[in-house]
């Protein structure tokens, strides 16, 4: 079964929080609800989250230095963040959210379709992520089996890097079909260059694989992902 990514929902309103997850449902997956700045950064230190939805007007610790913490963590940095607010302060304000990290910055009333399409861009992206992730590990830990054995199995590299060059191949072919959905839909320029961080990643997987192949010489590492 294939695991379904987290979205994180912060809002102080529990009835924004209820329109959201009522939005979100149909992308089937786990949404998780925050009502404070402090409750969401502590779903943060336990939980993988594919991309969070912030308001930014919340009482205490309000969007911006929420997103501002959020950022400071290795762990969470990379994460997405979508900026909702139910005001418009003018340019300087969107600024302000883009400064403190987000993708995106969308003003309520949004439209439900607009928003559910921005978010199952960065749900897709983080499972292409997290396949390219567990392919890398695969095949560490294949290699150092295949080590540690010695010239017992000759036979069996050969055919273990075969079969992760045809699985490497698959995500390849997704992440091609993805960016070309992006550019046909003319999707945000932080889509994109996500989009693209993961075609790059995949590259050095690719050049890693073709290293390894008989007569290559290709006794490399392979780089863990970032």
């Amino acid at each position: 079964m294939v695991q379904k990514a987290k979205i994180l929902l912060v809002d102080d309103r529990p009835e924004n929080l209820l329109a959201l997850e009522a939005i979100l449902s149909a992308l089937d997956q786990t949404l998780v609800r925050a009502s404070s700045g402090e409750e969401a950064l502590k779903a943060l230190l336990t939980d993988d989250f594919a991309v969070i939805l912030l308001d930014v007007q919340m009482p205490g610790m309000d969007g911006f230095e929420t997103a501002a913490h959020i950022k400071r963590r290795e762990r969470t940095r990379d994460i997405p963040i979508i900026f909702l607010t139910a005001i418009n302060h003018g340019p300087h304000h969107t600024f302000r959210g883009y400064a403190a990290g987000a993708v995106d910055y969308i003003s309520k009333p949004f439209d439900p379709w607009v928003l559910r399409a921005k978010v199952s861009v960065f749900v897709e992206l983080y499972m292409k992520n997290c396949k390219l992730r567990e392919q890398a590990a695969l095949l560490r830990l294949q290699l150092e089996g295949d080590g540690q054995a010695g010239g017992r199995h000759e036979r069996e590299p050969a055919g273990l890097l075969a079969e992760l060059s045809a699985r490497l191949a698959a995500v390849e072919e997704q992440a091609e079909a993805l960016s070309k959905q992006l550019d046909d839909e003319s999707a945000d320029a932080a889509a994109v260059a996500t989009a693209a961080h993961l075609e790059r990643k995949l590259t050095g997987l690719r050049r890693a694989l073709d290293a390894l192949e008989p007569g290559t010489g290709g006794a490399g590492v392979l780089p863990a992902p970032s």
